[in-house]
């Protein structure tokens, strides 16, 4: 099989946050900051990744701000020519700090607002004061001539805010909004049955996306996914596994998507061990799901195979109880009409808060 390269990489630079969201997507066992790469060597995987093809880097986290070494790494990239976004909350960052960072390089700012109540909005983020970090941060970014994507992060207790979301990301100035409803991974999945929305706040949910995409066309663009639980036809998992992306840990591992870890017996390969290259193209977690030979039925036989790539591997695990199964999405696959039942399943285990015991700074 050729391997084509990928076209970005997703470094999570830190699992470090000042915030508690309940959605999280990153691993419940986190990664603590002695176990963080340095900057030495998370510039030479950003080399690496150059040399191998990758066009886009997105510096994340937890809160990638949190890294004092931020600027350097961000310098480094733009000597390379590789185009960074910076996914943040914004909470760190003043007004010296993102000059700093727009003056060696970046190129794109991704904020994430948790809603446009300032009060739920920081009671979902775990942080009093955070929404007004985060609006004066959209404002800096702006005033600079950065592009500004606001990321609004949808689930059961924010999703009647969209469109005032909408609304306040165009009085922002951003360019971009993505209604993100939560992918129920890592801390969501744990906390699904408290940030789950209903089928029918779903399907108004992208009947109102729709509405203002026709209304705001050459104003903003809208991208907008709905929740995996309520659709009929799985999403290609990160563009189809190993195929499109590259996912760093803090401390190096280097994964074909950012929950891979959820499968049992991978073996995933350090960056500080392999070279980038070498764990694209040979390493056994990368050609694991890779390509088509992996499928069972009712993939094998179905025509929308080389589209979905069988939907998301990670989801099928945790869903179907095992990871070469159809994504449960699908509604071909045996497991689909149990979806509803989950999604709308009561929980009386309270809302469990990302959390890591360790200072942000």
């Amino acid at each position: 099989m050729t391997i084509a390269p990928p076209i970005g990489l997703l470094a999570e630079l830190t699992h470090r946050c000042p915030l508690q969201c309940a959605y999280c997507s990153n691993p419940l066992n986190l990664d603590r900051r002695g176990a963080e790469m340095t900057t030495a060597e998370w510039k030479s995987v950003f080399t690496q990744a150059n040399d191998l093809g990758v066009l886009q880097l997105h510096l994340s986290g937890g809160e990638p701000t949190a890294r004092s070494d931020l600027e350097d790494i961000v310098e480094h990239c733009a000597k390379l020519g590789l185009y960074t976004n910076l996914i943040t909350s914004g909470v760190l960052l003043n007004e010296e700090r993102v000059r700093r960072l727009f003056d060696v390089g970046l190129d794109h700012v991704q904020l994430s607002l948790q809603d446009v109540d300032p009060l739920n909005a920081d009671a979902i983020g775990g942080l009093k004061g955070g929404h007004a970090k985060k609006l004066a941060l959209g404002l800096q970014v702006v005033k600079l001539g950065m592009p500004l994507t606001v990321n609004a992060v949808i689930h059961r207790h924010n999703i009647d805010s969209i469109e005032s979301m909408v609304q306040l990301a165009l009085d922002m100035g951003a360019r971009r909004v993505e209604i993100a409803h939560v992918q129920y991974y890592g801390w969501a999945l744990k906390n699904r049955n408290h940030l789950m929305p209903t089928r029918t706040q779903a399907v108004e949910a992208d009947t109102l996306v729709r509405h203002l995409r026709n209304e705001l066309k050459g104003k903003i663009v809208i991208d907008s996914v709905i929740p995996d639980y309520f659709a009929r036809v799985p999403k290609p998992c990160m563009g189809g596994w190993g195929s499109r992306v590259i996912n760093v840990t803090p401390s190096g591992k280097v994964l074909p998507c950012h929950a891979a870890e959820t499968i049992p017996g991978l073996e995933f390969w350090s960056a500080k061990d392999y070279p980038l290259a070498e764990i694209w193209n040979k390493s056994p977690a990368f050609n694991a799901y890779r390509g088509l030979d992996w499928m069972e039925e009712p993939c094998v036989a179905c025509d929308k195979k080389t589209s979905c790539k069988g939907g998301c591997r990670c989801q099928a695990l945790a869903l179907a109880g095992k990871a070469t199964a159809a994504d449960p999405v699908c509604e071909l696959s045996p497991f689909h009409e149990g979806l509803e039942e989950l999604a709308t399943a009561a929980s009386t285990a309270p809302l469990q808060p990302r959390r890591i015991s360790e200072n942000v700074h």
